[in-house]
């Protein structure tokens, strides 16, 4: 019996295991063979798991049946260890170059000279030096995909961009005509430092780039199509109110989007019998699955946030400052975000799906959580299994007080302490048993959580639910300008969710207030709908 194709998740694509795109259809393929026709060296980046090296894989297969060219793969992430070594870095690389080249091209004799030549030749040259050999004794012009350049750092970087620097002017006899760097990041965010002392960026040690493209998501037609593979595989449908919710859970990241096909067909054992149409409560359960499993692909978010770069930014998105001020959020730290796959900037700065919006407080806030002590869920539901919500808000009011000094120092996001604690405190309280959907935003100047409690414990999430509506505001001028535009945003939400309950919750953070005065709650109305607000 044939072995079922399936959605991967690990590793370069293969068509004849996995669902898959045409990833050269991904690319402006006709001007990528522009670029290498006319001797160009570029950029090709994209974030982590969304298909650069089954691209890369793709364009050598491509340019070597072509005939036009010699063109070999090679990845350098393993001279990642020699850090800012250049005596251990570059031949590292070099090693693991020439082993591709033979590999993909069969190349003896380039691996003879190597062998018999590369202890004589200084790290400075060696790279420079492997390039021209093979140039010129190819019998087709060079071209050489070169992945994981980023991952190099220090000195060891330096030279590898100086040193094919060097070469470009020998172009195409005795160099590559055309070479692609491919990373995470732009060459322009490649930061090499020395002792703590940043010292240069890659685009002054690589100023030869032609141009740097970008690989974006699947739209949503690849989206919905790669997951259709499955039903033209195996004839098992799916329900159509899927897709939807799709495309908003992943706005197209390919490791969300196969992942969740993997948990939703084969993950989930009874969906396994193909006979079995999968439906939307299917799908929603598959999602809750991966976002609490913290896959490999989720929990390295977590390291991302520690960078400083990406911290500046995401703490104004999920501590809901003002806008961009200049010298706050530096435009360069947005697009670095945005080449990392964290957010998208158009139509406007946001957390790029709805995945990560769930996926990154979790993880800012994980230890948090886990340390809430004396507060269980069964506490704050009623005997018709509603959420009580003012006793809910009343002990985070306590529990704030208590504790967000001390809590809101165990931060790296401090700017976003208040709003993260509440998160982490209503996580506790209702985890395993609803959902709390998050929206942030640059400019917007909130946090709107959407609570959805399952009023049946027989049907769960897919019975009857109650829908609460919490809007995070932080004040930092007079209170009651805050509460006509907070009252106004809460209405808003609440119209736009369909939720039937609606709190407004105020942060002070003036040092000089007393806790008394801070701790408030009061019952206001915007329109007609009733909206409890509270203060702490």
């Amino acid at each position: 019996m044939p072995l079922e194709r399936f959605f991967n998740t690990a590793g370069p694509t293969k068509p004849d295991l996995h669902y898959h795109l045409d990833p050269l259809h991904r690319l402006d393929w006709e001007e990528l063979q522009h670029l290498i026709a006319t001797q160009r060296y570029f950029v090709l980046h994209a974030p982590r798991q969304t298909g650069k090296t089954t691209t890369l894989l793709a364009m050598m297969k491509a340019l070597n049946t072509s005939e036009r060219y010699a063109c070999a793969y090679a990845n350098i992430e393993g001279a990642q260890a020699a850090r800012g070594d250049e005596t251990q870095g570059i031949p590292a690389a070099c090693d693991a170059l020439v082993n591709a080249i033979d590999l993909y091209l069969n190349t003896p004799e380039l691996m003879a000279w190597y062998s018999a030549t590369k202890k004589t030749l200084a790290p400075q040259h060696l790279l420079t030096q492997v390039l021209q050999h093979w140039a010129r004794y190819s019998p087709l012009p060079t071209v050489l995909l070169l992945d994981e350049v980023d991952a190099l750092v220090g000195d060891t970087l330096i030279s590898l961009l100086r040193q094919i620097r060097a070469g470009y002017a020998q172009r195409p006899e005795f160099f590559p005509q055309s070479i692609v760097l491919c990373g995470v990041r732009d060459v322009r965010d490649y930061r090499m430092e020395q002792e703590g002392a940043q010292v240069i960026t890659g685009g002054s040690a690589f100023n030869i780039k032609a141009t740097s493209l970008r690989m974006e998501n699947f739209n949503q037609e690849e989206t919905v199509a790669l997951w259709r593979q499955h039903t033209e595989a195996t004839g098992q449908p799916f329900e159509e109110s899927i897709f939807p919710e799709l495309w908003l859970d992943t706005e197209g990241q390919p490791w969300l989007v196969n992942a969740l096909g993997h948990e939703l067909t084969w993950k989930n054992k009874a969906a396994r019998d193909r006979s079995r149409p999968l439906t939307l409560a299917d799908y929603r359960e598959a999602r809750e699955r991966l976002i609490y499993s913290r896959a490999t692909h989720l929990d390295q978010l977590n390291d991302k946030l520690r960078e400083p770069r990406v911290h500046s930014v995401m703490s104004a998105i999920i501590g809901s400052k003002d806008e961009l001020r200049s010298g706050e959020v530096k435009p360069d730290d947005v697009q670095y975000v945005a080449d990392l796959g964290l957010i998208q900037t158009r139509p406007s700065i946001r957390i790029s799906n709805r995945i990560y919006q769930e996926v990154i407080p979790r993880e800012l806030t994980w230890v948090t959580q886990s340390y809430i002590a004396n507060q269980e869920q069964s506490w704050y539901v009623t005997p018709e299994h509603r959420l009580d919500m003012p006793k809910l808000l009343a002990a985070f009011q306590q529990f704030f007080r208590e504790h967000s000094d001390i809590w809101s120092e165990g931060f790296s996001y401090k700017e976003a302490a208040p709003q993260l604690i509440m998160q982490a405190f209503l996580q506790r309280i209702i985890n395993g048993g609803g959902r709390i959907n998050r929206e942030y935003g640059l400019g917007r100047k909130r946090t709107d959580l959407f609570i959805e409690w399952p009023t049946d414990p027989q049907q769960g999430m897919y019975g009857p639910l109650q829908r609460i509506v919490i809007e995070l505001k932080i004040q930092r001028g007079a209170l009651d300008s805050l509460l006509a535009v907070g009252l106004e945003q809460t209405a808003d939400y609440t119209a736009r969710v369909g939720a039937d309950e609606a709190h407004l919750f105020i942060f002070n953070r003036n040092p000089d207030t007393p806790w008394d005065e801070k701790i408030w709650q009061r019952q206001a109305h915007f329109g007609s709908l009733p909206i409890q607000v509270w203060g702490a």
